[in-house]
């Protein structure tokens, strides 16, 4: 069984920063790409930011200059540090992350964490 973990929701004014963070634990061989997604409250789930093994990012168009995604390799962690929060960026936030298990090292397998909610006041 893999487990992805997402931390570090709240409340923020509009303007402030947040950083959430995503464990993946449970019975990894290793992890390829890791993402964080979105979804506002009617609206579809949107690709927010990813992150390659070596390190490589993209990003939204909304919110590129304000997010940093990163991720620590030796601890199945990504991160997603958040500034300049705008109203708009109100949502759950959710991981992504292609993982390849030690009883089938041929196929990755695709895994969501349970979201956590990231709300910004105007």
């Amino acid at each position: 069984q893999v487990q992805l973990v997402e931390s570090g929701g709240g409340l923020v004014q509009a303007g402030g920063s947040l950083r959430l963070s995503c464990a993946a634990s449970g019975s990894i061989f290793s992890i390829n790409a890791m993402r964080w997604y979105r979804q506002a409250p009617g609206t579809q789930r949107e690709l927010v930011a990813s992150i390659t093994t070596g390190g490589s990012t993209n990003y939204a168009e909304s919110v590129k200059g304000r997010f940093t995604i990163s991720r620590d390799n030796a601890k199945n962690t990504v991160y997603l540090e958040m500034n300049s929060l705008k109203y708009e960026d109100t949502a759950v936030y959710y991981c992504n992350a292609d993982i390849f298990v030690p009883t089938d090292t041929r196929r990755l397998k695709n895994y969501w964490g349970q979201g956590t909610q990231v709300t910004v006041s105007s």
